[in-house]
């Protein structure tokens, strides 16, 4: 194919990539595009990403960030805990609470993971009707801007949970391994922080209620 269309006169293939060009323009037109490729600009470039790649971004960013948040504080308070313990081995079973807590927001993630990949459906039998005039557009976006920010949310509040039982919880080790009457004082502190992430999670249910993909 790229040798017949050298081979044609120079008029004709200047001819040719015209039609091509027009025939590009048209397209992009009804996507609403102003740039060859869709990409003139951030606005057009995230406007015309496809629905469905939000949606699963946005149930990796919440699965993700989760796991991440419950890895830093398992890390830290884990860290802690096994030094003190060297000196104060009774506080090795007790202070596990802490790694548990830690842990509760990496299940929060998988929770919020499986709610979301509810709502996308399977597009293998879609495609081919995707660009009908009777398509619901605005449903179709709706759909994976709030599976996206659904997902997003609950990741970014598990991983300030995760950290933040961590931390606590790495103080409680120390503060235990030295005076025994301060372990139930700091588990509650511990409990607020872990607290954090049920409100991302319930935030985000209610954010992907709603958030159904056209059939």
């Amino acid at each position: 194919a790229a040798r017949a269309f050298a081979s044609l006169p120079r008029a004709s293939r200047a001819f040719e990539r015209r039609t091509m060009s027009d025939s590009s323009a048209t397209t992009n037109a009804n996507y609403g595009c102003e740039g060859e490729l869709c990409n003139f600009g951030w606005v057009e470039v995230l406007t015309h990403i496809s629905p469905y790649w939000w949606g699963n971004l946005g149930v990796a960013f919440g699965l993700g960030l989760s796991v991440l948040g419950a890895a830093w504080g398992i890390w830290i308070t884990g860290s802690s805990l096994v030094g003190a313990a060297i000196k104060a081995p009774r506080i090795r079973s007790k202070n596990l609470v802490s790694v548990i807590f830690c842990e509760a927001t990496a299940i929060y993630g998988v929770i919020i993971a499986i709610i979301l990949m509810t709502h996308i459906s399977e597009p293998e039998a879609r495609f081919s009707r995707i660009q009908a005039d009777s398509w619901d557009w605005n449903t179709f976006f709706y759909a994976g801007y709030a599976v996206f920010a659904a997902g997003l949310g609950v990741g970014l509040t598990n991983l300030a949970s995760g950290i933040s039982v961590g931390i606590a919880g790495s103080s409680c080790a120390l503060a235990d391994a030295q005076n025994g009457d301060l372990f139930v004082k700091m588990l509650i502190v511990e409990i607020f922080a872990s607290a954090l992430g049920i409100f991302g999670i319930i935030v985000g249910i209610i954010m992907s209620n709603d958030a159904e993909f056209p059939e």
